[in-house]
């Protein structure tokens, strides 16, 4: 987290009566006569949500927009009524911008004026961000019924990232928001949120039928409304107030004309928008993931919880049995002190995956540990690793539930072993058995998973999609499918163009001792050393992983056992020594292999058409700031998900969920900035302005 990223946390004072005011604003949070009553009557009723999601339209989740989360709650209202009347598969998402957020002490103690609300202030609370740095989070209730993604940063910035693409032409293509609830402190006290850029977003992020309510019946609010294209109305307010603006877009049209931005065919104001996908989402909400790995498994899931229906087909007779079949997986992220796409991704898949995990940690699968929040420990094993760990104690120094700095002696005490390095402690996290963890995520009703298949081809018929096998025979159909099988992704002629590569590694198990047992956390240093996990043959550690470029053998060797050997003697030797015997030709081991891109980000969204796409923004290779009005060219309903390399655990479960979202046309868990960045076509435009495709 760079300072560039850092946020200001709201600054309170607290009155007799116990209620938040804004130090920054000078105003209040919520009415003092009653703030609950007064969401109720601004927010709920006059969007009238509770005829709308009695009765609703179509399938797509419920969205509301809201300026200012400030204490969550508008948000936690809008849940109590929706869990009160809307039907059970039914899915509302809550899309809130805040500049300056509640830390959690605080916003645990505003909640706590609402005694009817505790439920879910909870649940809130349990998910609230410990790191709630400049971007999106993505916070999910009751199993994806409820989702909360809360954006941090300036109102109009912040919903411009929701917006199709940079360029004005595909402002347009994204998802819509149904009901705005306009809060936030009062023009006269923050005019700066209210301002035509604001309203300018709103306008192209709603649609015929999408209302809004505001407790400020200012100038400024209902002219910038109009300009949105709302029909704006006063209508009686809360309490002592005598108006409020309620308002309805009634009729749709487009400000943005083609002619105004093709005239200059040199116009470099604005971005190729290749990463713009027009193709329609799917009807029929039906799926094919191939591969049953974490990303594929994490997919079908994610698919599932939106009602749709899933066939998962596996090659091996069972799930996760490449790289994501190792009986301990590390949950970790690299954090790091720069800015970039890296950096933002790990970060925040890292804080989406603790809070997705949670309901497994300690759970028992087949009469075995699925899951262990241990916590993890990176080790500062050489000085460049300690001087960057230091940097990042500075930028998290406020966020110890997430990760802090240890001592060699406090590393040691957590570790239940002696250690000779400071490192990072993250409590939260821990290890995982991906393999039992697969298995748990398709137990739904909506997954239905072929082992013993293996998909050779990909065939495209009208509007579905065929799986083929090596006889060319059709497995299964459907108009989606998502490609989710790491290395073999590249056996589609679709997806042959994606530059992924396989990485071998190899893993050691070290059969456990008493003294062994005694190791409490997780420990990565230039290997890595789980706590002791019960098999059916008895007491072991996993240790790894070898990282072998070039390598191509499938086979356990000695060799790679005595280099993880090697690396715990070095990192941790007070561990090494506690083990009865180390040697290499008589332990026993596995052997995956990690699939990696170029740039170490996955590859997550659309698969694009490579012929067209070169051939559509060819002029990026003489002018990297063409006028190009064309969006990228993607395969109809043909997804993938591959590239997450070693941080499966911690990148799938993000990855799966934008995916989702981009299948069935929603809101987007991320910034569209992230998205683009993990957008597969992105190697062929690098290459294109490199003049190398």
């Amino acid at each position: 987290m760079t300072e560039s990223e850092r946020i200001h946390h709201a600054q309170l004072e607290w009155d007799a009566e116990g209620q938040p005011l804004s130090r920054e604003f000078g105003d209040v949070y919520f009415s003092r006569a009653n703030g609950l009553q007064e969401t109720r009557h601004v927010f709920l009723q006059h969007n009238q949500l509770a005829d709308r999601w009695s009765n609703p339209g179509d399938t797509n989740p419920f969205v509301i927009g809201e300026t200012g989360f400030g204490s969550g709650l508008n948000f936690l209202a809008a849940w109590q009524l929706w869990n009160q009347v809307a039907p059970r598969d039914a899915r509302l998402h809550f899309v809130s911008v805040e500049k300056f957020p509640l830390n959690k002490r605080d916003l645990s103690r505003a909640l706590s004026l609402w005694p009817e609300l505790e439920d879910y202030s909870r649940e809130l609370l349990e998910q609230y961000p410990e790191v709630i740095g400049t971007g999106f989070h993505r916070l999910k209730f009751q199993d994806g019924r409820i989702n909360l993604t809360l954006i941090i940063d300036d109102a109009a910035t912040g919903f411009t990232q929701l917006l199709g693409s940079t360029h004005p032409l595909f402002f347009d293509a994204c998802a819509k928001v149904d009901a705005w609830f306009l809060d936030g402190f009062a023009p006269a006290k923050n005019p700066q949120m209210w301002s035509d850029a604001l309203f300018d977003v709103i306008g192209h992020l709603s649609q015929l039928g999408t209302t809004a309510a505001t407790f400020s019946a200012a100038g400024i609010v209902k002219q910038g409304l109009r300009r949105a294209g709302f029909q704006v109305k006063k209508v009686p307010g809360f309490g002592r107030k005598r108006e409020m603006v309620a308002a309805c877009i009634e009729e749709k049209t487009s400000s943005i004309h083609a002619d105004d931005i093709t005239q200059n065919p040199h116009h470099s104001c604005f971005p190729a928008p290749w990463a713009v996908n027009l193709n329609p989402v799917s009807s029929q909400r039906h799926a094919i993931v191939i591969g049953g790995g974490l990303a594929g498994c994490h997919t079908a899931r994610a698919l599932a919880e939106r009602g749709w229906q899933v066939n998962l087909v596996e090659r091996h007779e069972q799930l996760a049995e490449e790289a994501s079949g190792n009986p301990q997986g590390v949950l970790y992220a690299k954090l790091s002190p720069k800015q970039g796409a890296l950096a933002s991704f790990n970060l925040t898949s890292l804080q989406f995956a603790l809070n997705h995990y949670r309901p497994f940690w300690n759970r028992v699968c087949d009469e075995r540990l699925i899951a262990q929040a241990s916590g993890v420990l990176q080790l500062a094993h050489n000085p460049a690793e300690e001087k960057l760990y230091r940097l990042l104690q500075e930028n998290f120094s406020t966020a110890t539930e997430l990760v802090r700095f240890v001592d060699s002696q406090q590393a040691s005490e957590l570790a239940g072993v002696k250690l000779n390095y400071a490192g990072l402690y993250f409590p939260s996290a821990g290890w995982i058995n991906p393999h039992l963890l697969c298995k748990m995520l398709v137990q739904h009703p909506n997954i239905q998973v072929t082992c013993n298949t293996r998909a050779i081809s990909l065939q495209q018929h009208d509007d579905a999609w065929s799986v083929c096998d090596n006889a060319g025979e059709t497995i299964l159909s459907a108009p989606t499918v998502v490609i989710a099988n790491a290395r073999d992704a590249r056996a589609f002629t679709q997806a042959a163009h994606l530059p992924v590569k396989s990485i071998r590694g190899q893993i050691t198990y070290l059969p456990a001792t008493d003294a062994s047992k005694q190791l409490q956390t997780v420990l990565c240093a230039e290997g890595y050393i789980g706590p002791a996990y019960a098999t059916e043959q008895g007491w072991f550690h996993c240790a790894g992983a070898t990282f072998n470029l070039k390598e191509k053998s499938a086979a356990v060797r000695a060799e790679d056992h005595l280099t993880n050997i090697n690396h715990l003697r070095k990192d941790i030797p007070a561990l090494a020594d506690t083990f009865t015997t180390l040697d290499e030709h008589r332990l026993s081991g596995r052997v995956a292999f990690r699939c990696t891109t170029p740039d170490y980000l996955p590859l997550v969204g659309p698969v694009p058409h490579a012929e067209k796409f070169l051939a559509d923004f060819a002029p990026l290779r003489k002018n990297a700031k063409a006028n190009i009005t064309l969006p990228g060219s993607y395969y109809p309903g043909l997804f993938i998900s591959v590239g997450h390399g070693s941080r499966g655990l911690a990148y799938t479960p993000l990855s799966a969920e934008l995916l989702a979202a981009q299948i069935a046309g929603e809101v987007l868990p991320v910034s569209r900035e992230l998205a683009q960045a993990l957008n597969p076509g992105r190697f062929l435009i690098r290459d294109l302005i490199r003049n190398r495709a």
